[in-house]
């Protein structure tokens, strides 16, 4: 997986998709979190 120029390196198997799952609701909980800052 790679994120601009960086390569982002996952464990193999089950605990890399958890890993992805956890990084992607993270992200787009922060996300939220800044846009609602934001917009006030």
């Amino acid at each position: 997986m790679r994120i601009g120029n960086t390569e982002v390196r996952f464990f193999g198997g089950p605990a890399g998709c958890l890993g992805m799952i956890v990084v992607s609701i993270l992200l787009s909980v922060g996300l939220t979190v800044l846009l609602n800052l934001l917009l006030r």
